[in-house]
């Protein structure tokens, strides 16, 4: 029986409440039941994220394997679906997986090895290579799709945004809000990621590196920018010319994609939106620093 990791749990606790602690208990015996199930052994220490934990295992051919296990919910559900259409072209590949609990068994990649760990000269082209190879493809049908989430939040954003307290931050999301709305017609029909950065890229055999973790759903590539700018902050604070530096990451990963530069400005502040409105439903009354920081270096 595996021990679960005291943050994971917390994490469940706070964010799932009630069923997030049910969904801990029964991960020991779930875990067992799926390393039984497909003959695997355990190859290493157990590692965890926000929500998933990941086993190291063997295969009963002695492949190296990652069995993760997570709830499965709307922000998950769409992640198997998306790997077997990417078929591990710049991505990790799915191995099996279990609908009923949502268990998945993927290749294993060197999680010692990300690409946060390597500089920004290097990793943000790195990054915007794989972007532009994995946002080429349709997403299939049946997919969640960025008109849904961009009309959900123009619905939302009347009533969350009068609660910052600050004017000239209302006025900043407001402006996040009407760019949206002049998008929300267009949402694309791309398979995205949602979450792709700098942690969510791990070092390969067959590959030097690939994605993991992906969100997906279906829209327009310029909504996938984001998480590249945001991540590996420190990166940008410390740069000589920091507003330089964001600029210069986000023209990497626009052109890798071949986006015209208001387009790709338009759904970044929509992702700006996004996560405020977030924050907001959390309690907060400022936006982050970091989300305020790149809308004025994409505003200009």
């Amino acid at each position: 029986m595996i021990t679960v990791p005291p943050a994971l749990a917390a994490m469940h606790a706070q964010h799932s409440g009630d069923t997030g602690r049910a969904w801990i208990a029964a991960l020991p015996a779930l875990a067992a039941d799926m390393l039984d199930r497909w003959q695997l052994r355990r190859d290493g220490p157990a590692r965890h994220g926000m929500v998933s934990l990941v086993l190291p295992v063997r295969r009963p051919d002695g492949t190296p394997a990652a069995l993760k296990l997570q709830p499965v919910n709307e922000e998950n559900d769409g992640e198997p679906v998306g790997l077997r259409e990417w078929d591990g072209d710049g991505i990790v590949r799915l191995l099996e997986h279990d609908p009923a609990t949502g268990t998945m068994l993927l290749e294993r990649l060197d999680a010692c090895r990300p690409l946060s760990a390597v500089d920004d000269p290097v990793s943000v082209p790195v990054l915007a290579a794989l972007l532009a190879r994995l946002t080429a493809r349709q997403a299939p049908p049946g997919m969640r799709t960025l008109k849904t989430i961009a009309e959900n939040m123009l619905a939302d954003a009347p009533r969350l945004i009068p609660r910052l307290t600050d004017p000239d931050e209302r006025a900043l999301i407001h402006r996040c809000a009407d760019t949206v709305r002049e998008l929300v017609d267009e949402p694309g029909d791309r398979l995205l990621l949602w979450d792709l950065h700098y942690d969510n890229i791990l070092a390969a055999d067959r590959e030097p590196w690939l994605a993991i973790d992906p969100k997906p759903l279906a829209g327009d590539p310029a909504f996938d920018l984001m998480p590249a700018l945001s991540n590996r902050w420190h990166a940008i604070t410390t740069a000589n010319n920091p507003t330089h530096a964001l600029r210069w990451r986000f023209d990497q990963l626009r052109e890798a994609i071949d986006l015209p530069h208001d387009h790709a400005t338009g759904w970044t502040l929509g992702r700006v939106l996004q996560n405020t409105l977030w924050d907001i439903t959390d309690g907060a009354t400022r936006v982050d620093d970091v989300q305020a920081t790149i809308a004025h270096a994409l505003l200009g």
